[in-house]
């Protein structure tokens, strides 16, 4: 009996414990509070600045908790921070994180928008924030200090010629940058503006958020919002530097500029214009008693007398033809022939200086149009005839060449009103210079064969356009691709860096610019 009430006492005595460990583990495992509850009460106390209690919510906060968010605050001179939580995410049962979008007060110079999250945690017991940092300044970099610091910006706001804003990406934004600042220069009013400047102890630094006053003053230019679109949209997609450059024949006003190119390459950086260059050779044997329907020889192979041996694309042979049909199909021996024969080296320089080459622009923000110096010997003129040699065109430049041919007149190119051009260019603006009626009327006839019957026939290009390929062999790497024109009141000039033949990639620019318009 005694042994059986000792065994009793010993079964009851283990249900005891056994129930105690049990107590104890699920106690262990007990959690106070949610995530949920636990980050909107550290977003609700940082919205109040009440920092001690922000502290209480951190697990193992660091030492300079408080310091770091007083210094903000004081470096910034935040006012007051306003925090949404957005929706909680868990990670298992012991962790979450909760985004949150913050907007901070910064003096009167407006709001700083940030996004965060909180990363929290169960710790102890109890669901605490695991605070780092980038909570507090997200996308700051370890060993960045955020400051406010007063940084010069525009005073004037340049906006399209229907008063709007430049279309997204359009390759025109360093252009106006430049033009505002050179109003602003005129106007001897430079604005200044602030940023939140993250800093290293090493001196350097980048704007986090810039604030800036409403601008002194608005004007428009002379950039079409559409053109611009329509030149912009039509550079999408390719895989190399290009530029589509739009001016209006009538008037010369800048319509677009597209300028995917390195140190505004439209506007500055000449390239060999290859072909579409024949324009200029063209108008001076025109001028020079020729004619469209001339009869010429277009052999696949032309040897100047003790000299250099010029080709057409793929050794093509195409007999004799009229000077149209020639230019049509950009026969190289013809035009090297017959500015060797022909024209000479004066001539031919001086109808380019006619059409605005070894001049600067004048735009309002300047620019150049091209080059081409004495030729030293028949080699180098045959060369320069075709585009090559030391003859150098911006875009630009063989725009304003297209525009001439279309309204019979070479004009220099504006990006504002004419008087405010005037204004800026102190040191005066190219003349506009009046071509021979006859010659403009077989130069249209000639670049509208092109589009027709010649190297840009299968180009898919819209009715109505004149225009002229080029394909500039560079020396190095594959050739440069061109092809300038109009249509109506518009001309155009494509270059597409080392794009190959201009039948090719520019035109197919080309089609895609002027189909969208």
């Amino acid at each position: 009996m005694r042994r059986r009430g000792l065994l009793a006492l010993f079964g009851v005595t283990v249900v005891i414990i056994a129930a105690s460990l049990v107590a104890l583990v699920l106690d262990a495992r007990r959690i106070t509070g949610t995530p949920e509850a636990a980050g909107r009460a550290y977003l609700d106390a940082w919205a109040a600045e009440n920092l001690p209690s922000m502290r209480e919510m951190v697990f193992s906060p660091p030492a300079d908790f408080l310091d770091q968010h007083r210094r903000l605050s004081t470096d910034l001179q935040v006012l007051s921070i306003k925090l949404t939580p957005g929706t909680l995410v868990r990670h298992g049962e012991r962790a979450a994180d909760l985004p949150f979008e913050g907007v901070r007060q910064i003096g009167e110079l407006g709001q700083w928008r940030f996004s965060s999250v909180l990363h929290l945690a169960v710790r102890d017991g109890a669901w605490k924030v695991v605070w780092t940092p980038q909570t507090l300044h997200p996308g700051v970099a370890a060993g960045e200090r955020l400051r406010l610091a007063e940084i010069p910006v525009p005073g004037t706001e340049l906006l399209t010629r229907q008063g709007r804003p430049l279309p997204h990406a359009s390759g025109a934004e360093t252009y106006l940058r430049d033009l505002s600042g050179k109003v602003d220069d005129f106007y001897d009013a430079p604005s200044a503006g602030w940023a939140i400047e993250a800093g290293t102890s090493a001196g350097r630094s980048r704007n986090f958020v810039v604030f800036r006053r409403p601008a002194e003053r608005t004007f428009r230019t002379t950039l079409d919002w559409w053109t611009q679109a329509a030149a912009a949209r039509a550079l999408d997609g390719l895989d190399r530097p290009a530029a589509v450059v739009a001016v209006r024949p009538s008037t010369g006003e800048v319509l677009a500029v597209a300028d995917r190119l390195a140190g505004q390459g439209a506007f500055y950086q000449p390239a060999p214009p290859g072909s579409t260059f024949k324009i200029v050779t063209a108008a001076a044997l025109l001028g020079d008693g020729m004619s469209a329907d001339t009869p010429v020889p277009c052999p696949a192979r032309y040897t100047i007398p003790n000299g250099r041996t010029f080709t057409n694309h793929d050794d093509q042979d195409h007999g004799t033809v009229s000077l149209r049909r020639a230019f049509a199909l950009s026969c190289n021996t013809t035009f090297a022939r017959l500015a060797v024969e022909r024209l000479g080296d004066g001539a031919l320089r001086r109808e380019a200086t006619e059409l605005g080459f070894g001049g600067d622009l004048k735009s309002g923000i300047g620019g150049t149009c091209g080059t081409m110096r004495r030729a030293g010997d028949r080699d180098e003129l045959g060369a320069d005839a075709i585009g090559q040699n030391s003859v150098q065109a911006t875009p630009l430049c063989m725009a304003l060449v297209a525009a001439a041919v279309r309204d019979g007149t070479w004009r220099p190119p504006r990006l504002m009103s004419e008087k405010a051009v005037k204004r800026l260019e102190i040191d005066g603006r190219p003349k506009p210079r009046r071509m021979p009626g006859p010659v403009v009327a077989q130069l249209r006839s000639m670049m509208a064969a092109v589009v027709t019957e010649g190297t840009a026939a299968g180009s898919a290009l819209p009715g109505g356009v004149a225009g002229k390929t080029g394909t500039a062999e560079t020396g190095t790497g594959e050739d440069h691709s061109w092809f300038v024109g109009y249509r109506g009141d518009l001309a155009f000039a494509v270059f597409v860096e080392h794009g190959g033949a201009g039948a090719g990639a520019a035109a197919t620019v080309a089609a895609r610019f002027l189909g969208a318009l």
